[in-house]
């Protein structure tokens, strides 16, 4: 019998699950191989009797915890797909104010009807079998991820710096351009892409296990960035993994 498959989503754009369905001539190989139950972006009738289930998201409400703790009990693997899922993504940002100022400035007069908890990503509620990063998900890791899952296997995540992917492809460093740019942190996997086009890494498939953050802080502020500018570079993102920056702007 086909594996059974499940996609959901909780508080995002819900661009992964696009690309997802962006997969074009990949998505009928993948579709030969399993038995897909349960995608709100792409089928009608849903059941909940999947093997595996791909969560895409961050975790904002006590209804989420709930929904997501019923998957994860219901499914044989669980993977997190995209930087909210992973890592709190864009939306981890109102963790870093006070959670009632962040629920009036988005809600307004309506703020009494819409409850503001803090972001949670998909391990800080559940077990997690894989984590899949990337604002959005890169479509060939989504196909190679799921390959090995399907056979058994845990694929081991990168530990290289997006800056081998960028050496790789003879890329001048962005630096050098008077851009600013994570990759010497951030984890590979996505080819690049951003530094190829001209746009400097702003960390979305999550920082190595070991970065030399202290380092990359002393680059950012010889190119002359302040200390607000290196804080929202690091946080874009990774809101949700505290980096102390006092020791690098003493006296500031």
């Amino acid at each position: 019998m086909k594996p059974k498959v499940g996609v959901f989503s909780f508080t995002s754009c819900e661009g992964c699950q696009l690309t997802i369905l962006n997969l074009e001539d990949e998505i009928l190989d993948l579709l030969g191989a399993i038995e897909l139950v349960n995608f709100r972006e792409a089928i009608d009738d849903r059941r909940n009797d999947y093997d595996v289930a791909f969560i895409e998201g961050s975790i904002t409400t006590e209804d989420e915890v709930e929904e997501l703790k019923t998957i994860r009990g219901r499914a044989k693997a669980l993977v997190a797909i995209g930087a909210c899922a992973c890592l709190g993504g864009i939306n981890g940002l109102k963790n870093l104010h006070d959670l009632q100022h962040a629920r009036h400035r988005v809600y307004g007069d309506g703020a009494r009807h819409f409850p503001t908890e803090p972001t949670r990503r998909v391990r800080d509620v559940v077990q997690v079998e894989y984590e899949m990063n990337g604002c959005p998900i890169d479509k060939k890791e989504f196909v190679s991820v799921t390959k090995s899952l399907l056979l058994g296997q845990v694929p081991k995540p990168s530990e290289d710096a997006v800056c081998t992917e960028c050496k790789a492809k003879a890329n001048v460093c962005l630096y050098d351009k008077g851009v600013c740019c994570l990759g010497p942190i951030t984890r590979s996997g996505c080819g690049a892409i951003c530094p190829t086009f001209g746009d400097g890494c702003e960390g979305c498939r999550g920082f190595q296990s070991n970065p030399n953050v202290a380092s990359m802080i002393e680059i950012m502020k010889s190119k002359g960035l302040s200390r607000r500018e290196v804080e929202d570079r690091l946080t874009m993102f990774n809101a949700l993994t505290p980096i102390d920056l006092a020791p690098h702007f003493a006296g500031e």
